[in-house]
This record gives C-alpha cells, structure tokens and sequence, in this order.
C-alpha cells in the first residue's frame, strides 16, 4: 500500500417502526440528548454485536471468539490435534500456556478474569506451541498478535492485565440517534391464560413494555490503511471491508426483536473514501429534523447536503458510492447505485487508491 492515509466513510439512514432494541438498565429505550431535544439512540456496542453476529451467520471468514472460557477454547484446540493428550491434560495445558503468554486466569472457575477476544487462527497456534512444550513469553505473545481474524482487526481487542496485547480497531462505529425528537412511549399488554375457566374472563397477567420509533442516522469508519497493515493483505482488507459494508447495512440489534419484529432496512446508504480524514454528518441533525410527510426524506436530503457543506474544511471524497430505496431530487457528487450487491462490487475500486 502506498505511504498514505485511506479512510472509508459509512453513512445510513434506517427508520425503525415501534421497537425497543437497545435498553437502559430500567428497559427504556437508550435515549440521548442532541440540539437541545431528547433523540433515540441504539449505542455502538449494540449494532457491533448485530455485526459480529452478521459477519458469523453470512460468511465463511474465520472470526474471533470473546469469551472468559478461553482455557476450554484452547484446550479444545489441542484435542483436536492430538485427542491422546486427554481433556484434564489439555486444560492444564492450555492454562498453563495462556498463563505464560501473561493472560491471567482463575484457577477455580477455570476461565480468564476478563474477557478476551482470541483468533481461530491463533487459538489454534497456542495449542500447537501448547504440545511443542513452549513457554517463552515473547514467542506465545507473537502467536496471540500475529493473524488477527477480522472482527478482532475492526473492533480491536483491550487487555487490561497486559496492554502489548492490545490490538487497536481499525473501525469506530458511532451510536446512532435519531434526526429528530422523540419521546418514549408504553404499551400496556395482557397475555390470556389458555386454561382458564370461561367464568373467569381476567388476564393471566399483564404488564409494561417501553418503546419508541425513530428514523435514525447511522454512522462508522474504517482506517483502510490499517486495515490493510493487520490483515497484511489488501485483497483480504478488500474483502473485509465488502463485508463491513453488507453487515453494516443488514445488520438489527436483537432487542425485544420477538415483540416488535422491527426487521427494517436502510432507505439510504453513503459511502466515501476518504484521503484526508474521517468525517461524520451527523451535524446534519443538529437542528431536529420536523415531520412532514414523515422524516425520512428530509433525512437523506439533509445527509447529501451536509456533505457538500464540509467541503468548505476538507478535501472531496475520493469516491462516493450511494443507494437510496426511493428517488432523490438531490444527489450527491458521485456513483448511484442500483443495489446493495453493485455498491459492493464497486468498492474493488479501492484497489486503485491504495
């Protein structure tokens, strides 16, 4: 790749009917306040989590596994190489292994004492050093960095115990709100007991549940350049990002998704590379968007306009890519798109600005 900074831009603007996705420690909607109003919010953790889910149920890429149990992760990777070793055996093993690398473990629950975000790759790697008897830190700790599998390469991974096993994200995800003003709502349910006799007409219980509807401004990027550098591949970055992109616009939080099935898409998608430095839109949203004839187009419209009005402190995208459900009278500079599948295609484009 050449000596310079490449950063790629996402952009969506998604509604979502009647739902409750995300919750607060009370079950309300996450809410945040913007331009002096009280916005729907669905924060990063929670679409990230939808992505990695995506990137699992939609892919054959090798992906991380986040877990405390990594000592049974690992043990079960030297199984599978040699099954004689015996399951106590591979524990101990792979505790002891993980152990030297500087992961700390409890020793009566067996698991790491945070989690921790490990390769396929390397989960499989550390069990081989497991069996070849090795313990020097410096040797298992390149294992653990070398080869990170592509959720770990976008989301990073924090070690609190030792931070030179760190591995920092080549994506920010923003929380996304809504372009307008919201205010929580209750729907007061009742679930009739099928059992109960026809003289007793009363539910069998009843209760609360919280929920808003929004159309909301997403928003997330990717440092392309370090992208490529992790992955040491600009095919694979290529790919990944392709992915990111799919997952990204596909992807649903699951919250309360049984009671809602607010299964919604995007109505419009943006994607600019950038050369300069990331830039999110959602100044667009500042002053709350009003409802006329609902908030979706002057949505997209404000989207497209906020990026020409960026231009007055930073350089043009060096390629713009969009899809909108429905017509737009105001388009940015740049390559429509007739489908999700064409947008992907096109971002081999990339290949040519690395």
């Amino acid at each position: 790749m050449k000596d310079h900074r490449l950063y790629m831009d996402i952009h969506a603007i998604q509604t979502l009917p009647p739902s409750n996705v995300n919750r607060d420690d009370s079950g309300s909607p996450k809410t945040a306040q913007y331009g002096g109003v009280q916005r729907a919010r669905v924060s990063s953790q929670a679409w990230k989590r939808a992505i990695r889910r995506y990137f699992a149920d939609h892919s054959g890429a090798d992906l991380g596994v986040r877990t405390k149990r990594i000592i049974d992760y690992v043990a079960e990777q030297i199984l599978a190489l040699d099954a004689s070793v015996g399951e106590e055996a591979a524990m101990n093993m792979a505790e002891e292994t993980l152990n030297k690398a500087g992961i700390k473990t409890d020793k009566k629950k067996r698991a790491a004492k945070a989690l921790f975000f490990m390769g396929k790759k390397q989960a499989a790697e550390l069990a081989k050093a497991a069996l070849a008897g090795e313990t020097d830190k410096k040797a298992l700790q390149e294992i653990l960095k070398e080869e990170p599998d592509i959720d770990i390469a976008l989301f990073g991974r924090m070690v609190a115990d030792d931070p030179t096993l760190n591995e920092d994200a080549s994506a920010q995800v923003a929380h996304a709100i809504s372009t307008h003003a919201v205010q929580t709502e209750f729907d007061y349910y009742t679930a009739m007991d099928d059992k109960s006799p026809e003289d007793q007409a009363g539910a069998g219980m009843l209760g609360t549940i919280e929920y808003n509807s929004e159309t909301l401004y997403r928003y997330a990027n990717v440092a392309v350049h370090e992208l490529v550098r992790q992955l040491d591949s600009k095919e694979k970055a290529i790919s990944a990002l392709k992915l990111f992109v799919e997952a990204f616009s596909n992807s649903m939080p699951s919250g309360k998704i049984n009671t809602f099935a607010n299964d919604t898409l995007p109505q419009a998608l943006m994607i600019n590379i950038r050369g300069d430095r990331p830039v999110n839109l959602v100044s667009a949203y500042e002053n709350p968007v009003r409802p006329h004839d609902g908030y979706v187009g002057e949505s997209v419209r404000r989207l497209f306009e906020e990026l020409k009005k960026t231009e007055k402190f930073v350089d043009k995208p060096l390629l713009t890519l969009y899809l909108t459900q429905d017509e737009v009278s105001e388009k940015p500079e740049g390559q429509a798109e007739d489908s999700l599948r064409d947008l992907l295609n096109d971002l081999d484009q990339l290949e040519d600005l690395m």
